[in-house]
């Protein structure tokens, strides 16, 4: 009776699934802005490589 108290009065599992939770939330945000501003992104990176390539020229 004694393991079934402390089990139910121990919280850490709640904290671990917490935590888990707003990490997927947290990817699943990254993941759609990233599918968002991707064609911007990769041509931003492009713009900023070819002008790397011509300074180094």
């Amino acid at each position: 009776m004694l393991l079934v108290h402390r089990f139910l009065r121990d919280r850490s599992g709640a904290t671990a699934i917490e935590y888990s939770l707003i990490a997927a939330l947290m990817a699943a945000a990254i993941i759609t802005s990233l599918g968002t501003f991707g064609d911007s992104l990769k041509a931003a990176f492009a713009n900023i490589g070819t002008k790397l390539g011509a300074a180094t020229k």
